[in-house]
């Protein structure tokens, strides 16, 4: 329609309809022309505005031994699953602070297995896992890997000897929490000796188990030391232990596969 009157009635009918087959095949080439266009444009315009892929997180598998029904050892009014789970909190805290990815294998007092512990680590695709353990003697942090002889890297392991390829690893994951607590002052104890949880993972684990801490004027015996469940020496050693994780992270240690 043009200024309301009928095109029809501006055109000999003998005309009209070859006309208007003409101006629909010129629509027609128009709209195909424009989509031509925008298939062309179109992808790179989106490319160009896509935002970048996030860099992978470095991720760390935080285990907080016993819990629920399992109490561990029993250090005066607490059982040791009150201590395991404070520090875990602690810990987690700090390295999500940090920028790291953190998997827990349990945030509350749970009963955890350990085919679900080790379930939970090794869905994780981790970099590290800290086990972490409370003891009522000893002084410092005792630092265990596993006593598994060191295996080539293979496609499958079995479930009980999967860390027999991540033992070397998992040494120098120990070598660097123990630096980390001696340069905080803290005691360290290196061990190595069958952990079931920790034979079965399948990346760099150590077991960190804190013990009361050395006194500082051994004369006086244990009374300037602070216990396990003092928060101000928890704090101490979480804080030596995510300085650790840190270190970890930038000496590109954490690769998963041997």
């Amino acid at each position: 329609m043009l200024s309301g009157i009928p095109i029809s009635r501006l055109i000999p009918p003998a005309y009209t309809y070859p006309l208007l087959r003409s101006m629909d095949a010129m629509r027609v080439g128009a709209g195909i022309a424009f989509l031509a266009l925008s298939a062309a444009v179109l992808p790179s315009t989106l490319d160009a505005q896509a935002p970048p892929a996030p860099a992978a997180r470095f991720l760390v598998v935080i285990d907080a031994a016993h819990g629920g029904e399992d109490l561990g050892g029993r250090f005066g009014n607490q059982p040791e699953k009150a201590y395991t789970l404070s520090l875990s909190v602690r810990l987690r805290s700090l390295l999500t602070a940090r920028g790291f990815g953190v998997v827990t294998t349990r945030e509350s007092d749970a009963t955890v297995n350990a085919d679900r512990r080790i379930e939970i680590a090794n869905r994780a695709n981790a970099q590290a896992c800290i086990s972490v353990h409370a003891a009522e003697s000893g002084t410092g942090v005792h630092l265990f890997v596993s006593s598994l002889p060191p295996a080539e890297a293979a496609r499958f392991h079995p479930w009980q000897t999967a860390q027999s390829a991540f033992v070397m690893r998992s040494n120098a994951l120990a070598g660097e929490l123990n630096a980390a607590l001696k340069n905080s002052g803290i005691t360290v104890t290196l061990g190595r000796t069958a952990l079931p949880m920790i034979d079965s993972l399948m990346c760099p684990a150590v077991a960190v188990e804190v013990a009361p801490e050395q006194p500082a004027n051994p004369d006086e015996g244990a009374q300037d030391a602070a216990g396990i469940d003092d928060p101000s020496y928890q704090a101490h050693v979480a804080e030596a232990l995510a300085a650790a994780l840190v270190e970890w992270r930038a000496d590109g240690m954490g690769g998963r596969r041997p």
